[in-house]
């Protein structure tokens, strides 16, 4: 379901600046901010600070943010739809995974929020849907006595709803420029 090689090496990033359980959050921010920012105007080391600390310059971790901006776009973009979260491997106990899409979707709608002056009424109705979904989504959680197949099967159609949606919601922000058949010129 994620590409689980490529949150371990996001976790490990994090860890050396300090935000080593934030790998779902981060990857969450980036996607969302990624909707509303053009990639080279977000300060991939600052992406998920909360507080005024100042941000390690570490060469070695902005090339690996560097490099999942890079891929993260190119997912997003992906008209065959092969974005996926960063979220922990499907192994992991059920809780942990749910709180991870938690953090995956609060760190979504904070980098989606982080463009000054967005108008969510500009957006169509599905996509503002999505936002609403995302919303409810960071109180998800996994009841003690619900029964663990229903609710991996939900985890699953959750994870699959916010990956298209988010994926959507870029797609709407971004759209790809459509050939204009009068303008296209023929060789006769």
């Amino acid at each position: 379901m994620s590409d689980s090689s490529a949150y371990e090496r996001l976790s490990a990033t994090l860890a050396r600046i300090g935000h080593g359980e934030d790998a779902s959050e981060y990857h969450g921010a980036l996607c969302g901010a990624l909707c509303v920012t053009k990639p080279d105007e977000i300060d991939l080391l600052r992406l998920i600070e909360h507080d005024e600390q100042a941000a390690p310059n570490d060469a070695e971790t902005r090339r690996a943010l560097v490099e999942l901006r890079r891929e993260t776009v190119e997912a997003l973009q992906d008209s065959e739809m092969a974005f996926d979260l960063l979220l922990p491997d499907d192994e992991v106990a059920l809780v942990p995974r749910v709180r991870a899409l938690v953090s995956w979707c609060e760190g979504f709608l904070y980098g989606f929020a982080s463009r000054p002056g967005l108008d969510l009424e500009r957006l169509t109705e599905d996509a503002r849907e999505i936002v609403r979904d995302l919303t409810e989504f960071t109180q998800a959680a996994v009841g003690e006595e619900d029964d663990p197949d229903i609710e991996e099967t939900a985890y699953a159609e959750l994870v699959e709803y916010v990956r298209v949606g988010a994926q959507l919601l870029y797609m709407e922000l971004h759209p790809r420029p459509t050939l204009d058949p009068a303008q296209s010129q023929h060789l006769h």
